[in-house]
């Protein structure tokens, strides 16, 4: 073989390698998309609820503070969901109320009621990876999960706590995200989010958040899947944050009017 023609055949051999990468990355961003977007389509319609929870603080010492909750949540058409939070317990956050606008192409808005002070803030953007009352939880964290939000790329099939599951990595379209990339485990046979990892922007790990006791309610005629445990432990401190459903209720008649500012200087 001349030395053109080795030449010339490791260079089309190094381009169809080049070529089949991008074609099988091609592939996983198209799997990917398409595993998120069946996700969403999985939990649209259930039109409103309200959950009692407790939320469970705890320092690297096992130290351990415990909050009361109501969490009322209204899913809108062709945008992200509207959320209300209200503390009832203990005392020192008791009537603090926290708003939560979510959009799928738009920055959320959100706002926070401190009876403290009796005022209403704002939380900007750019602070979105602070910490929701002191919790493990960011504030980005507080809000619905819109396909837009990221972009995706499907890593492998898995099994998790023997369930077969979707392993895809979603990449934050916000440039304000506390987080550079998150790896979702969702199970196949209901498209549930069962554990989700974050990267911080130095694309170390950050946080793992692990959903239990799933149950599945009936509304509209349609199954809904809601965890009533989740788990959120910061690798990087040791600290974590439980949340546990206590009740949970759909039809409640809520609409957009008690989901205004206003409402969050009224929520008792």
């Amino acid at each position: 073989m001349n030395y053109v023609k080795k030449i010339s055949l490791i260079w089309f051999a190094g381009l169809l390698a080049i070529s089949t990468g991008i074609q099988a990355k091609g592939d996983a961003v198209e799997k990917g998309l398409e595993i998120a977007k069946e996700r969403k389509a999985r939990d649209t319609g259930w039109d409103n609820s309200v959950a009692n929870m407790t939320m469970i603080l705890r320092n690297a010492q096992g130290q351990e503070a415990t909050r009361e909750m109501r969490v009322s949540s209204l899913e809108m058409q062709d945008d992200g969901d509207k959320a209300l939070t209200v503390f009832d317990s203990p005392r020192d956050v008791a009537g603090t109320a926290f708003l939560s606008f979510s959009h799928a192409m738009e920055p959320d808005e959100q706002w926070i009621y401190l009876p403290a002070i009796k005022r209403v803030k704002r939380i900007a953007s750019r602070n979105k990876s602070g910490p929701f009352m002191s919790s493990e939880f960011a504030f980005e964290d507080m809000t619905s999960f819109e396909v837009e939000k990221f972009s995706y790329e499907f890593l492998r099939e898995d099994k998790y706590n023997g369930e077969k599951v979707f392993v895809i990595e979603q990449t934050p379209e916000d440039e304000f995200s506390g987080y550079s990339k998150q790896i979702v485990w969702i199970d196949q046979e209901h498209y549930r989010v069962r554990k989700v990892e974050f990267f911080d922007r130095k694309n170390d790990p950050l946080k793992t958040l692990e959903f239990e006791d799933y149950q599945a309610h009936e509304v509209n005629g349609k199954q809904f899947w809601r965890p009533y445990r989740s788990y959120m432990y910061n690798l990087q401190t040791g600290k974590s944050t439980e949340l546990s459903t206590n009740s949970l209720e759909f039809g409640q008649e809520l609409d957009e009017s008690d989901f205004d500012k206003n409402s969050l200087r009224r929520a008792r």
